[in-house]
């Protein structure tokens, strides 16, 4: 829902992760703007592949696999901000005081405040779910949404799943006070839907994911992040970002490069993260990119904000209008 925006009212601009993508998404700012045709021929360009291709025509399943869903969300998300920006001539970082993003939408956020190149941010996200892929083998990991439970309960849910280290169960995104992923070895995750259930979770639902991100299980993907974060220069972001793994805005480059390995087998803190941005004085978060997952856990977690879709021209039309 759009509002009409007053003068006191303080942004910030948040990036979708992975679960958002969708066959054609992009297609109407493409077609648009020639601004934005730009940002996904760099994005085809640095990958070397055609990844555009995949976005705008699928097959889904194609476009659901981790190398190809997290660069392609971020060119999404790219594309639609350099549009905002370059087209009509509103940068991120007169607009919004904040950025953050759910997992690789983090990768997005500082790529948004000229922390990290474009090409160099596609690269780093492709390299990003090769190396999730590979850290557990096919069949091995699983993740699961467990509804109706709080961060606490979910963490105890995963502790009565677990077995040790060859079996691991952890809570892996802190979503909402209602919502809690958990993640690692597929045995203990499907353990822990009945426990759920007897410790009062309206829902348990396996996600249609092999890889068991945010967990202990991804500690070779991190290995793989940290040796090519270490080449990779990041610049001073020109807004302090929201990470994952804190819940407190960064700034420092070196601090934000650690915190992208860290957050390979930690837990992303949506949930906090979203309360600190209210608690600074934002009135009015601005998701911008495919789908609506973030607008919804917003909604869930402080329904006093404000709460601004950016997925197409008329989008952006309309969010002019408003700031």
């Amino acid at each position: 829902m759009l509002q009409q925006q007053g003068v006191n009212d303080m942004y910030a601009f948040v990036f979708p992760g992975q679960g958002s993508q969708a066959v054609a998404m992009g297609q109407a700012i493409y077609d648009a703007s020639p601004t934005a045709r730009d940002v996904f021929a760099e994005v085809d360009e640095a990958l070397k592949q055609n990844l555009s291709k995949i976005i705008f025509n699928g097959p889904a399943e194609d476009l659901t696999l981790t190398e190809n869903a997290q660069p392609a969300l971020m060119a999404v998300s790219m594309a639609l901000l350099r549009v905002l920006e370059k087209d009509a001539g509103k940068k991120i970082s007169q607009l919004a005081k904040y950025v953050a993003g759910h997992s690789l939408g983090e990768y997005s956020a500082l790529c948004a405040v000229k922390c990290i190149g474009l090409a160099d941010t596609a690269k780093l996200l492709k390299l990003r779910g090769q190396a999730m892929q590979k850290a557990v083998p096919n069949g091995i990991g699983a993740m699961a949404a467990l509804l109706g439970v709080n961060l606490a309960k979910a963490q105890e849910i995963a502790k009565l799943a677990s077995q040790g280290k060859a079996e691991i169960c952890v809570a892996a995104n802190d979503n909402s006070g209602e919502q809690v992923v958990i993640s690692g070895h597929k045995i203990a995750v499907e353990r822990a839907l009945p426990i759920a259930k007897e410790h009062g979770a309206k829902r348990g639902l396996l996600l249609p994911v092999s890889v068991p991100s945010h967990s202990p299980l991804m500690a070779p993907a991190a290995d793989a992040m940290q040796h090519a974060l270490v080449n990779i220069t990041l610049g001073m972001p020109t807004l302090p970002v929201v990470a994952n793994v804190t819940a407190k805005a960064e700034q420092d480059p070196n601090n934000l490069r650690k915190l992208l390995v860290e957050q390979m087998t930690n837990m992303v803190r949506w949930r906090e993260s979203i309360q600190f941005l209210k608690a600074q004085g934002v009135t009015t978060v601005v998701e911008i990119g495919a789908g609506k997952v973030l607008t919804g856990l917003v909604r869930r977690i402080e329904p006093d904000l404000q709460i601004v879709n950016i997925e197409g021209p008329a989008d952006i039309e309309s969010f002019l209008k408003s700031v």
